[in-house]
């Protein structure tokens, strides 16, 4: 088999792991429900332009689409559960676990630690609007 052909193969069978899903949720709906998210987070992005005023209580969530859990640098707030999720756990940030974690933070964290005791710093329960939220959330990843 030619080289040429086994890096098309090669990248036909691979594309589909390299990309994330595109988000199922409305994009716009989310950005107006974002606001019962803006009280604890921002959208701030590397240039330091501000999409949404960073808050002070929670991380700031450009780039969060993709993102291991518990790992943005300029944010050490995070529960132990939180970090232990992504480092031990490998949880990134996928539409799947964004909405099973907003709909309810410190479960979630249970789950995917199996830790009884696991608790999220995130008090808030995201009901019916998560998958447009990271919608729109996901325009701003790096």
């Amino acid at each position: 088999m030619s080289k040429l052909k086994s890096f098309v193969i090669a990248a036909f069978l691979t594309a589909p792991f390299a990309a994330q899903a595109e988000p199922t949720g409305d994009a716009d709906a989310g950005e107006s429900n974002f606001r019962q998210c803006a009280s604890c987070h921002g959208v701030v992005d590397p240039d330091g332009t501000v999409i949404h005023r960073l808050a002070p209580t929670g991380p700031n969530l450009w780039g969060v689409v993709g993102r291991q859990a518990g790992s943005y640098e300029d944010y050490a707030r995070f529960s132990s559960a939180i970090v232990a999720a992504g480092e031990e756990h490998d949880v990134v940030w996928d539409e799947e676990s964004f909405v099973a974690y907003v709909n309810d933070p410190s479960g979630y964290l249970r789950e995917v630690t199996g830790d009884s005791r696991a608790r999220s710093n995130m008090n808030h329960r995201l009901r019916g609007s998560a998958e447009d939220i990271y919608a729109y959330l996901a325009q701003f990843s790096e």
